[in-house]
This record gives C-alpha cells, sequence and structure tokens, in this order.
C-alpha cells in the first residue's frame, strides 16, 4: 500500500475495515492497491476528485468480473489472456485476485505455469508499469538505496530470481521476473498473504542468452552474465540488504541453475528464514503425491523401487526427502538410498558413468549394484535398463527431456508391479516426459499419473479420470504463510516434511483408491490453511517460532488472511 495510505486493521477485512488514503483523483486511480474503477461509490466520487475521470456507470466487484471474465474469454491465446491479467494486476489488484479466487482452476494455468513461461519469454514486449525491484549488478552500489523507499515498510516476504533457469527454457535474463511476480500473485491469492507484504525482486546479473543480447527491445542489462566470486559478492551484497532492511523477512529463492540453487539455499538457510521452491517446494508437493499414491497401491514408500529422471537440483531435493520419509518407516539411510536410482542426461549414475556432479555424489550406485543385469549394450545404463533390472515401480522425471518415458518404457514397467506410479514433471507442458493420455493407455488404465503442467481429464473405460497437477502451488503458498504466522525465524527440513504430509492427508484417495491423487487445484486456498497450520504447529515443535501458544493457531491463520473485497474509503490530509 503506499506510503500516503494505511488501512485499518492491516490483516484482515470485515465491515467496519476503511481505507484512509490522502491520494486523489489520477494518483488514486493509478494506485494498483487502491483502485476500485467504476465501484468507487457517488460519495467516494466526491471526496476524491473523480467525477469525470471514471465513466458514470458505479458498479460491484461482481459487475467487474463478469466484465473482465468477458474480455478474458475473447483473447484466442493462452499468452493473451496471461498478458492481459498482467495488465489487470497493474490496474486494480483486488479485481485480479477476485478473478483469481473465483476462477482459480481456469486462471492459476494462466497466471502461472505454463503460460508464465512465454510471458518471461516475451516479457520485454509487455512490460508497461513497475512492480517489484530489479536490481541490476550496475546497480550493486544502489541495493541499500533501493529497498529504503517507504512504500516497501510492510513487506515481509521476498520471492527473488536471477532469470537464469526460467521453468525448462533456460536463461530469460530479465524476463524472469515474471517468475517472481506470479509466485507472489500466488502468495496472496492462494495463501491470502497481503499484497502490500509481498515483494517480487529480480537480480539481474547479465544474461548468456544470445538472442537476448542482441534484442533491441530487451530491457535487461545486456551482458554476459557475471560468474564466479563477482557473482558471489552480488548475491551477498542483497542478502546483506535485504537482511538490514528487514531483519525478519522470509527470502524464496526461485528459478536459479542449479549450480547456484542449492549452494546458495546451504550458504543462507542458517542466516535467515529462506527457502527454494524449485528444490524444497518441488520436493514436498512430490513427497506428498508419492505418499497419497502409495496409500492407493496398498504398498508402502519403503518397499517401492524408484527411478529419479533428472537429478539436477530439483531431482536431489525430491530424493532427499524421499529418503528421509522412508527412514521414518524405519529404513536405514544405506536401506533407503538403495531403494532410489537417480540419473543425469546420460543415464544411471553408477561409477565411472559421465557428467557426475559433485552435488550428485550421495546418489551414484556401486558397479555391484548393477553386476549381472542384463544391458542394451553401450557405456551408459539407460532408463529402460533400469526399469526391467530393477523392477522399478516408481517413475518420476524432472529431466525438461520432452517424451523421454517411452511406450517401451512404461509397458516394462507395467509388466512387473500392478499400479505403475509415473510422474512425468518437467515445466512447461511442451518439456513433459509423457502424456497421461499416452500413460494411461499404455498401461490400460492402471497407471497412477501426477503431471507438473495442467493436462485435460483422459478418458479411461468410459469415464474421465482427473489428472493430478502435481504443482508447487499447492505448498509454497501454505508453506509462507504458516512461516509468517508462526514468526518462524529458520525454514527446517521439519517444515518441509509437515507440509507434505498435511497435503497428503488432503488426497481424495485416501477415502477411494481409484479417486485423484491431490485436491482439485481450484482448492488450492483450502490447501494453504491446512499446510500453513501443520508447518507453523513445526515450527514451533522445533523452537524457531516466535509464537507459543499452539491453541491460537487457527485463529490467527484465519485473522491474517487477506480477502479481495473492495472496502469504504476516506480521505485523510496528506
Amino acid at each position: 500500500m503506499s506510503e500516503k495510505s494505511q488501512s485499518i486493521p492491516a490483516n484482515s477485512i470485515d465491515k467496519t475495515s476503511v481505507n484512509r488514503t490522502s491520494l486523489h483523483g489520477v494518483e488514486l486511480l493509478f494506485n494498483s492497491r487502491l483502485n476500485k474503477g467504476t465501484a468507487f461509490t457517488e460519495q467516494e466520487r466526491d471526496i476524491f476528485g473523480l467525477h469525470g475521470l471514471l465513466p458514470p456507470h458505479i458498479g460491484t466487484l461482481e459487475d467487474q468480473r463478469l466484465r473482465r471474465k468477458r474480455v478474458l474469454d475473447s483473447r484466442d491465446t493462452a499468452f493473451g489472456k496471461y498478458s492481459n491479467m498482467r495488465d489487470l494486476q497493474d490496474n486494480d489488484e483486488t479485481l485480479f485476485y477476485s478473478m483469481i479466487e473465483h476462477y482459480t482452476e481456469e486462471l492459476l494455468p494462466i497466471v502461472y505455469t505454463p503460460a508464465v513461461g512465454e510471458g518471461c519469454q516475451r516479457f520485454s514486449e509487455i512490460w508497461r508499469r513497475p512492480r517489484g525491484l530489479f536490481i541490476s549488478y550496475p546497480n550493486r552500489h544502489r541495493i541499500d538505496q533501493i529497498l529504503a523507499d517507504p512504500r516497501y515498510d510492510n513487506v515481509r516476504c521476498i520471492v527473488v530470481s536471477d532469470g537464469e533457469r526460467i521453468l525448462g527454457l533456460g536463461d530469460q535474463g530479465a524476463g524472469g521476473m515474471g517468475i517472481p511476480i506470479g509466485k507472489m500473485a500466488l502468495y496472496t491469492a492462494l495463501g491470502g498473504i497481503p499484497p502490500e507484504h509481498c515483494l517480487p525482486i529480480l537480480l539481474d546479473a547479465g544474461t548468456d542468452n544470445e538472442k537476448l543480447l542482441h534484442e533491441p527491445i530487451y530491457i535487461g542489462w545486456q551482458h554476459h552474465r557475471v560468474r564466479g566470486q563477482e557473482y558471489d559478492d552480488f548475491v551477498e551484497a542483497f542478502v546483506t540488504a535485504v537482511q538490514k532492511r528487514w531483519p525478519k523477512i522470509l527470502l524464496q529463492w526461485e528459478d536459479f541453475a542449479g549450480a547456484n540453487a542449492a549452494r546458495l539455499l546451504e550458504r543462507y538457510r542458517d542466516r535467515l528464514c529462506t527457502f527454494n521452491d524449485d528444490i524444497q517446494g518441488t520436493a514436498a508437493v512430490t513427497t506428498a503425491t508419492l505418499l497419497a499414491a502409495v496409500n492407493a497401491t496398498g504398498v508402502p514408500l519403503s518397499q517401492q523401487t524408484i527411478a529419479m529422471y533428472g537429478a539436477g537440483s530439483a531431482g536431489i531435493g525430491i530424493i532427499d526427502l524421499l529418503i528421509a520419509a522412508m527412514k521414518e518407516e524405519g529404513l536405514s539411510e544405506e536401506q533407503a538410498r538403495s531403494r532410489v536410482y537417480a540419473f543425469n542426461r546420460h543415464g544411471l549414475l553408477v561409477d565411472g558413468a559421465r557428467g557426475i556432479k559433485e552435488s550428485q555424489r550421495p546418489l551414484v550406485r556401486k558397479r555391484a549394484d548393477i553386476a549381472g543385469w542384463h544391458l542394451e549394450g553401450g557405456e551408459d545404463v539407460s532408463l529402460l535398463d533400469v526399469v526391467r533390472n530393477a523392477k522399478v515401480t516408481v517413475l518420476a522425471g524432472v529431466s525438461t527431456q520432452a517424451g523421454a518415458f517411452t511406450e517401451e518404457i512404461v509397458c516394462e514397467m507395467a509388466r512387473h508391479t500392478e499400479r505403475p506410479i509415473v510422474f512425468p514433471m518437467s515445466n512447461p507442458t511442451s518439456q513433459a516426459e509423457a502424456t497421461p493420455a499416452d500413460l494411461l493407455l499404455w498401461t490400460k488404465g492402471r497407471a497412477l499419473v501426477g503431471t507438473g503442467s495442467p493436462f485435460p481429464p483422459v478418458e479411461v473405460e468410459g469415464r474421465p479420470v482427473r489428472i493430478s497437477q502435481v504443482n508447487n502451488s499447492f505448498i509454497f503458498p501454505g508453506l509462507a504463510l504458516g512461516i509468517l504466522v508462526a514468526e518462524a525465524r529458520r525454514v527446517t527440513d521439519g517444515m518441509i516434511m509437515a507440509a507434505a504430509r498435511a497435503l497428503a492427508g488432503l488426497s481424495p484417495s485416501r477415502k477411494d483408491k481409484t479417486a485423484p491423487l491431490l485436491p482439485p487445484i481450484g482448492e488450492s486456498r483450502k490447501v494453504a490453511l491446512v499446510v500453513s497450520e501443520a508447518v507453523a504447529r513445526q515450527a514451533m515443535a522445533e523452537g524457531v517460532a516466535s509464537i507459543t501458544d499452539a491453541n491460537s493457531l487457527p485463529d490467527r491463520i484465519r485473522a491474517y488472511m487477506w480477502n479481495p473485497v473492495y472496502i469504504p474509503y476516506e480521505r485523510i490530509e496528506g
């Protein structure tokens, strides 16, 4: 909210709430947090000098939703809809969030994945008004000054990216700002976190995308990426400035390249309240979905054999959380690791394999583990080799290699397990390792399927089967909400596991083993309530929360959550 306005109360909306502001006329209408458009009343138009600036019709939020929905429906491409929603967010935030609240299932794929991918690729085309902060390497000496603006006094959480690994699309430079903007929008739309508490940030360290380096309309710093110590010093300057400005901030790292993602999380996770959604959020939602799937199969997680196709930071994070879950079921570390086969782009991570990175060393199998296997030939151990010889029951993909889960691989898997569990989770849709329609066709409807991007229902034996979206939006809004309400000082592994188990507990398949593994995406806000309470209770149990009264948690959470409704305005002298 503008420094010239104040809202009472700050964290909730009810019939007695009122916005008091000194803004007037065009200045008020151009403030996206405060603008109500045609919903300003006759009295408000008198007080704030809005007559003539607005058409004479006095409408309601419901009227505006209907008008905006009609316009949105007239757009014939996902990018057209995305661009329209971004314009709406920069014009009237309350209406923007009300639209998502009422059309959640339809609009989540528009405001975030998969449409946000093209939004990032074409960000320079559609950037019109400032939202969030661009902190560029040439401005590294001005970070304190940039953060100091009083309009950011109420910020409590930040999503930051450097734009180097945007979904499965690679380096998008400053265009990667679409991701922090989208994530922060879901913090509010799904987690109820007040928009004035959210700040998207893009660290512009340059780009190695040759197209962008020579693109005349590119809005970012047209310079090859800074690397090594220069990059680390840039990030350190940013974190130091953030801590100084907001000592209790929640900082989420997003879409950093694998080489940086894990090490930055490791470097800063004990210094401030921080998490990486690509690593920990993906791990939590995958673990939750797998726990739901194994409940449907009747075979415990500790008895499953898992192939993780893709061993970057996301894949490693998933494996680490799955191993922790197996240990909770009684396995030792060694026993749990023996049930997981991890792959890079060459093949199985096994002694002597090509391209093994230092971060992948704990996942590398011994040659003795595959002694006696019948292999297809060549120096690399393929996914088909492992599925055939290890009798894989769970196949998960975060490789961004479209079509990697072939019919031969999936049919081989289905030969030795009654309910194959297959999660092609790469984003956007074009990068998915397989489509749900193919997976269900190849397994005659027996596969338990979860995908990273949204897919339409698939007809199996004359009935439509809803495809569960293994989407981080089931986790990070509730995780952030729980952290903020608990006033947590750190984000622990236990809090991530609590989020995963809370989501797994909401699986429709717990009551009906033929039902989808996850709730409908349209219920994400309800999911966030449950996840947030589990996270907050875990933070309290581990001693990293500032609040101590567990009984008050549900009331605290509901009181904090912001709702997108218009409230009356009163003018104050500026």
